[in-house]
């Protein structure tokens, strides 16, 4: 079974003043997997680019590049898709392998599924390795525990150990001060995640999408009200990579539309780039996810059914 979704991503910079050229990178197009299929996707620019092209990153990512030579004084950026999110498989927790052998395989990787995988092991430059963060993931992945298991207690955990607060940090707040303030958004949750992973040798890697969320009853859905999210993964060999949301204490299913892959946010940024003028400008984002067939089943793999689901934009 699956759901198809349409999605709008509109994202619009307004400048004081003029800028006199800019040059971006968007990587705004849902990717193709076996569980998500790719239906359609459009990216509408205004004023129209003077040149753009396209590209798979490193990662994997199907990424825009576009620039623009005529002066300016704002610029939209509409991502318009369409997809389709069937169920993610979801290994059995006792025919997993344990954590430690897991780190011994990747440590060794043999083959080239294993060896790209092992990428996400290191630090990068939002997730550092910390002796502190091992000492917190270690309490999850107790010797001999299979992974599945130790994952999902340490997505627990976070849940419960951080509280969702939207002021309480920004797209620079390290990691560190995430641990330190219990607390933050989804970013900072996936960022957290993945450091505690690699901190104690495991392969994980950062996940940006979307996440579909429900209006209050009896209301509308609201044109721009759903976000953009985050969330992880972590590498099992033999079994692939497996998805966590440690923001709702779920593995992801038919709710989330994955977008990017790679280290950590710095490497899947919406939209980014380089303005020459401009002065100074305002950013306004909005996030519209549409489900296509409203009796689809939309509830997600609950860890733990009886938590209530956080916004996480």
């Amino acid at each position: 079974m699956s759901i198809r979704y349409h999605i709008q991503h509109t994202t619009r910079y307004d400048y004081h003043e003029n800028v006199s050229d800019s040059h971006h990178i968007a990587r705004l197009s849902p990717l193709e997997s076996a569980s998500q299929e790719l239906i359609f996707h459009k990216l509408k620019i205004s004023p129209t680019p003077d040149v753009y092209s396209n590209f798979v990153d490193y990662f994997g990512n199907l990424t825009a590049y576009f620039s623009l030579a005529t002066p300016h004084k704002s610029l939209v950026v509409d991502s318009l898709s369409e997809v389709e999110v069937s169920r993610r498989s979801c290994s059995v927790l006792d025919l997993s392998p344990t954590w430690e052998e897991v780190r011994e395989k990747i440590s060794s990787a043999s083959n080239a599924e294993d060896r790209a995988a092992s990428e996400y092991r290191y630090a990068s430059p939002l997730c550092p390795l910390n002796i502190q963060l091992a000492d917190y993931a270690l309490q999850s992945f107790k010797p001999g525990t299979h992974i599945v298991e130790a994952a999902t207690d340490l997505t627990q955990r976070i849940f419960e150990d951080f509280k969702f607060d939207r002021t309480a940090s920004s797209v620079t707040t390290p990691v560190m001060g995430t641990f330190h303030r219990r607390a933050g958004v989804c970013q900072d949750f996936a960022h957290f995640q993945i450091s505690c992973l690699r901190s104690i040798g495991l392969p994980a890697r950062y996940i940006s999408g979307y996440l579909r969320t429900e209006p209050p009853p009896g209301k509308p859905r609201l044109i721009g009200a759903d976000a953009s999210h985050a969330w992880i993964s972590i590498y099992i060999p033999q079994h692939g990579w497996m998805e966590f949301d440690a923001t709702n204490n779920l593995r992801p299913s038919y709710n989330h539309i994955r977008v990017a892959y790679g280290r950590d946010y710095h490497d899947i940024c919406p939209v980014r780039g380089t303005v020459y003028g401009g002065g100074r400008q305002k950013l306004s984002i909005g996030v519209t996810v549409t489900p296509l067939d409203e009796a689809a089943p939309s509830a997600p793999d609950a860890i733990n059914p009886t938590l209530t689901s956080r916004n996480s934009a």
